[in-house]
């Protein structure tokens, strides 16, 4: 390819232009870094838990969710996440957070624990009220490092626009290899798509 040159300091070649054709290669090749990659797509209707238990944790080592809720049906409930460890759910309390929440209202606050049974994908709102997040996590498949989340989530409750941001992590070194999307009360309705964060 004309771009890369053929000796270390021959940068007349090096362009930094990409052609199409060069382009399509370096995607059949997996090398054109940074796109997302679909894992999964879960639609669901009144139903309690979401399971992504094929998340390719030897493949990526930075996953991305989607998770869209047209309704919950007990209010001031999130979507809370937990992890598999080896194919076993962790649903001791053992999980950290620290979120920050706000409205369009002014009102402001902060969600945080040293010792929680989940993490958390959503913001709080009433029952039948739109929640919408995305949810980054790292490390998930490596045995030697804890497992992290960020998030960014927005909602309706009633008229009033909501807010939350912030992470959590599971501080155990493991091999995380599936994913658990929970109603914490009641049942939820909505779509969670999974996809890995290819690498450069």
């Amino acid at each position: 390819m004309a771009y890369l040159g053929t000796q270390p300091n021959d940068v007349k070649k090096n362009t930094g232009l990409y052609t199409p054709s060069e382009i399509l290669q370096l995607t059949k090749n997996g090398s054109w870094g940074g796109s997302l990659e679909l894992i999964a797509s879960q639609s669901f209707t009144t139903t309690t838990n979401v399971d992504f238990t094929a998340i390719q944790e030897s493949i990526f080592d930075v996953h991305y969710a989607t998770i869209s809720v047209d309704r919950q049906s007990t209010s001031g409930e999130s979507i809370g996440i937990q992890f598999y460890e080896s194919g076993v759910l962790e649903t001791a309390s053992v999980y950290q957070y620290a979120y920050q929440n706000g409205d369009a209202g002014g009102t402001f606050g902060e969600s945080k624990s040293t010792g929680n049974n989940r993490l958390f994908g959503t913001q709080f709102v009433d029952a039948g009220d739109n929640k919408f997040s995305y949810n980054y996590f790292y490390n998930l498949g490596d045995s030697s490092k804890f497992s992290f989340q960020s998030m960014q989530s927005t909602a309706i409750q009633g008229t009033n626009f909501k807010m939350r941001f912030g992470g959590g992590v599971l501080p155990q070194a493991s091999t995380v290899d599936g994913i658990r999307f929970t109603s914490i009360s009641g049942t939820m309705t909505g779509t969670i798509k999974l996809f890995g964060v290819k690498q450069i």
